[in-house]
């Protein structure tokens, strides 16, 4: 058995600094890969990537920082990415929030939604060449059994009217696999694969940001909760497993495919999800 499987694998996660990212480039790490961490704070990130170095005595942990609730800090990034590396064969799209009150990014955008979903979908476009020219490659978007129950409300997609950081977070989640749906059926038949997870209730940081009232719901849970080496479990399996190799579009729960919502299903919600990031992000062309 090959002791180094990702030896040569490029990998980039982001929110790698803490929880389930944090686990995920430290296993992958330690399979050999060269892991590239998107960290928003620098200086946590630097600690956490001397950390992952150290113990799984791999030199090749990186660390570069951008906010995905910024697209030009997104833009300058991918730029900055493509300049040191000629390839990408994983990106985990792991970066998630909760936020106790309604904001707006300085794109306008309520930062809920702009964090989640659209910061990774404006991501992946601007790194899809790459991805494809990678190929095999894998796309893994990490998003969560709240999805369920809700729908993207396309009338007030920024909730100006009525607005709960759960709803926001709820229909973010969903707005991950709806993108994994459609980005799949675009690319099936490039050697690039793009599959979506629930990683379980897991114990993290995630979440400090949120209200008070749902902190203290969340530290009276943690003795319930997954820890962050079991929450990254299924994320792992699927960026470094050659048991899903050439599996698309599907959504995974504890490393096996499940079903996710009805409604994540409906392909015209796709599209105009699709549509709507595009006019968001203004991306750029599609890859053929």
């Amino acid at each position: 058995m090959n002791a180094k499987p990702m030896a040569g694998k490029v990998c980039l996660i982001t929110g790698a600094s803490s929880g389930i990212g944090r686990e995920t480039a430290r296993a992958l790490a330690a399979m050999g890969a060269c892991v590239v961490m998107l960290c928003r704070n620098r200086e946590k990130g630097e600690q956490v990537q001397k950390d992952i170095s150290e113990k799984t005595g791999n030199d090749s942990v990186n660390m570069m920082t951008a906010d995905l609730a910024s697209q030009r800090q997104i833009h300058q990034f991918a730029a900055d990415f493509k300049a040191r590396y000629s390839h990408l064969n994983v990106l985990i799209n792991n970066a998630g929030s909760i936020l106790g009150s309604r904001r707006l990014t300085e794109d306008g955008i309520e930062k809920t939604f702009a964090e989640n979903h659209l910061g990774h979908f404006l991501l992946t476009h601007l790194l899809l060449d790459l991805i494809q020219s990678s190929a095999p490659a894998r796309i893994i978007n990490v998003s969560s059994m709240v999805h369920r129950g809700i729908n993207i409300d396309f009338g007030d997609i920024f909730l100006a009217g009525k607005y709960s950081p759960m709803k926001a977070y709820r229909q973010s989640k969903l707005a991950n696999i709806l993108f994994t749906y459609h980005l799949a059926e675009k690319l099936a038949g490039s050697g690039v694969t793009v599959n979506c997870l629930h990683p379980g209730a897991v114990a993290s940081n995630f979440g400090n940001n949120s209200s008070r009232a749902h902190r203290a719901l969340i530290a009276l849970a943690k003795p319930f909760l997954l820890s962050p080496q079991k929450g990254a479990e299924t994320s792992i399996y699927l960026a470094s497993s050659a048991e899903v190799a050439g599996i698309s579009g599907k959504y995974f729960i504890k490393k096996k495919p499940a079903k996710s919502s009805r409604g994540s299903y409906d392909p015209e919600v796709q599209k105009k999800l699709w549509a709507v990031s595009e006019q968001m992000t203004a991306p750029p062309s599609f890859p053929q």
